[in-house]
């Protein structure tokens, strides 16, 4: 009979976020699975929990995950706990998941706490459509190609980030998306939780004359639509109608079709188009 893996969600601040499920699961469970060890005993001892823990963390997480998937395979229940907040998310857990996909081991996740989610619906922007980015890449290359991609982003975009590079993070994000609204939220759940509602401009005159404190959540708002509507169109405007239709008919599409695509990518009637082309 092989184990199965619990994915408990624990507080990102406020122990008393800790569901009534999670709390019965880790004392039940075989193993705990810890990204920091020292960090989770903290939690383990305030509920009491005499659980032996194993860490689990970015720099072990490929050969660590074998081990555990072993101890699953033998019919051990374990269950993996992050820092902060519910594992698989901007954590290694995701590595363990998919080995144990790999290795036909059952998988569950207990919901609970994400400071991501906490954010978005604090942040009084939209919360309908979504991105999230986590911590933005270290490598400089890959950082910017992800920068030039979120600038035509319309959803809302969710970003962490840890307070000493606050002020970089926010530079190079007014410098890549311009000076959108946004909402940083500090010290979630904790006692000197804040949202902070403000734009990219206001916030870094803020921080760069205030030291910032606490793990931050950037909930930036996304580019509006109508927005890229008008740069698609000035871009089609560099180019005449007779090269925009040809670009569409070189493509197989029918005479009819590509003046029907042309007129809406240029914000005109299908009849201008016809004219025009006379």
């Amino acid at each position: 009979m092989s184990g199965k893996l619990y994915l408990c969600a624990t507080p990102i601040g406020n122990l008393e976020d800790i569901t009534l499920r999670v709390l019965n699961t880790l004392k039940e469970v075989d193993l705990i699975a810890a990204e920091d060890t020292r960090h989770s005993i903290k939690l383990l001892n305030h509920f009491e929990i005499k659980t032996p823990m194993t860490s689990y963390h970015e720099y072990n997480k490929v050969e660590k995950a074998r081990y555990l998937v072993e101890q699953m395979k033998s019919g051990r229940k374990l269950a993996l706990v992050t820092d902060a907040g519910t594992p698989g998310i901007s954590d290694p857990g995701e590595e363990l998941v998919r080995q144990c996909y790999e290795a036909g081991i059952p998988v569950t996740s207990l919901p609970g706490p994400a400071a991501c989610i906490t954010a978005l619906t604090m942040s009084g922007l939209g919360t309908r459509r979504f991105c999230f980015e986590a911590f933005l890449p270290s490598d400089k290359k890959e950082r910017q190609w992800v920068l030039e991609e979120l600038k035509r982003e319309t959803r809302t975009i969710i970003v962490y980030e840890a307070p000493h590079h606050l002020v970089r993070t926010l530079t190079e994000l007014l410098e890549a998306l311009g000076d959108r609204r946004i909402t940083i939220c500090r010290e979630l759940t904790k006692r000197y939780e804040e949202a902070y509602q403000a734009t990219f401009s206001e916030a870094l005159k803020r921080f760069e004359a205030e030291e910032p404190k606490g793990e931050c959540v950037i909930v930036i708002e996304g580019k509006a639509a109508k927005e890229i509507i008008k740069e698609q169109q000035q871009s089609w405007e560099e180019i005449s109608i007779e090269e925009h239709m040809e670009r569409y008919l070189s493509e197989g599409m029918d005479r009819k079709s590509a003046m029907k695509a042309v007129a809406k990518d240029r914000g005109i009637s299908k009849r201008e188009v016809y004219q025009y082309l006379l």
